[in-house]
């Protein structure tokens, strides 16, 4: 008997019959004699609907009633799922995030779980029900209703495989597994059987869908398995039907590839400040508003200083951000010192992964000389340990996926 978590997102939840297909799932797990908790989101479109009438009832709306508000969407699948379980003979009941409970730091609208009490839940378990739980939703100090931010329930699916020490937590999606880059883009890109938790965590946050980041995260830091897998296919009898995030020991090197995907993305801004003096502490007078803000700055790029003592200071940050960094930065000029500002949102990100570059030479430079030889021009660049991401024109983001994809041996030989 195993243990398991299975979360669904709101593509899967969407709609009564899919409920249905949903509940058929889960009671196959629950009859192969597991023990399950099932964790779901809101009916998709649904978090977006309930947002946009806080929006309308009040521009200053309060963060607190605004989770009171925005946790119903889940309230609703998780009760709705039960019904479908108990319809086809699974005893099951859904547990909301403050009856077990969940417990929250006070951060309205992005929360961080510090607890979760699962005795009641393992009694639950125990006693052959399964639990339907709620994801995206918790409560704060003072018996308040928080949320954890959009794609939370990825989040609450791990951090309640943690806490109930589950085998594995299964992550159903609209997508089959983690792929080598976009499909769309690529249809010769294939799915990963396995990758590590750093591999996604860097996928994740340079701008792959497939999971949350702090899901991620979470996963790594408690040793979490999580596979990826398709609600809309059915994969009896294949035994690794989507893509299991694990620890790199569980990771042959027979399996090992130098780069693991390539991921991109378009929602990157580029801001540029130029005639910067050139003095200690004049860096910082430029980041310390924009992080006093909770502005995240990516790429950073710092020019050789001009003979006249200044230099031009180019980074990016959110699309979403560039309005709110765009303001702080011009209020903070008298301190910064810059001559001009200037900013353009036609700007791409595209990043190759891969524990693989830790011990091989010149992954960077294979990218540098492909994207050079096809024309496209890098702006910025920013590494890690197991990434190289690169800034270029927005218009040559396919084209660079595409020849990278290829230039580090990633195209299947039978795709389509």
């Amino acid at each position: 008997m195993a243990r398991i978590v299975m979360k669904f997102g709101g593509t899967s939840m969407a709609g009564i019959e899919r409920i249905r297909s949903v509940a058929a799932r889960v009671k196959r797990e629950h009859d192969a004699g597991n023990q399950v908790a099932v964790v779901v989101s809101a009916m998709a479109g649904e978090t977006d609907r309930l947002v946009g009438f806080c929006r309308e009832a009040s521009s200053l709306y309060d963060p607190k009633e605004y989770d009171v508000v925005v946790s119903a969407g889940e309230q609703i699948t998780s009760g709705l799922l039960a019904i479908a379980l108990q319809a086809i003979g699974v005893q099951a009941r859904s547990w909301m995030g403050w009856q077990l409970p969940i417990r929250t730091s006070d951060g309205h609208a992005s929360a961080r779980i510090a607890d979760i009490d699962t005795t009641a839940l393992n009694t639950s378990l125990a006693a052959g029900e399964v639990a339907v739980i709620p994801g995206f939703q918790g409560l704060a100090p003072g018996e308040r209703v928080t949320t954890l931010g959009r794609g939370g329930s990825d989040t609450s699916a791990v951090a309640m495989a943690a806490a109930m020490q589950a085998d594995r937590c299964d992550i159903y999606t609209d997508v089959d597994g983690v792929y080598t880059t976009d499909p769309r883009i690529v249809p010769r890109a294939r799915k990963l059987k396995r990758i590590t938790y750093e591999e996604m965590l860097e996928l994740a946050s340079v701008g792959a869908k497939v999971l949350q980041t702090r899901s991620v995260g979470l996963a790594m830091k408690e040793g979490v398995r999580v596979q990826v897998l398709s609600s809309f296919v059915d994969a009896d009898g294949d035994s690794e039907p989507g893509t299991l995030i694990v620890g790199e020991e569980e990771i042959d090197d027979m399996e090992r590839q130098l780069i693991t995907g390539i991921a991109h993305d378009k929602n990157e801004a580029k801001v540029t400040l130029t005639a910067v003096p050139d003095r200690p502490g004049s860096v910082a007078s430029i980041f310390t508003p924009l992080a006093d803000a909770n502005i995240n700055v990516d790429m950073i790029v710092q020019n050789i200083a001009h003979s006249t003592g200044s230099t031009d200071v180019t980074f990016t940050v959110p699309q979403a951000e560039l309005a709110r960094a765009l303001d702080v930065l011009e209020k903070s000029k008298g301190d910064i010192g810059y001559e001009a500002m200037f900013h353009d949102t036609r700007v791409s990100k595209v990043s190759i992964v891969g524990v693989g570059m830790r011990s091989h030479a010149g992954v960077a430079a294979t990218m540098f000389k492909t994207l050079g030889e096809r024309g496209i021009n890098i702006q910025a660049i920013a590494t890690s340990e197991i990434k190289v991401s690169v800034l270029i024109e927005e218009d040559y983001t396919e084209l660079a996926v595409r020849v990278l994809h290829t230039a580090y041996g990633l195209d299947t030989e039978d795709a389509a």
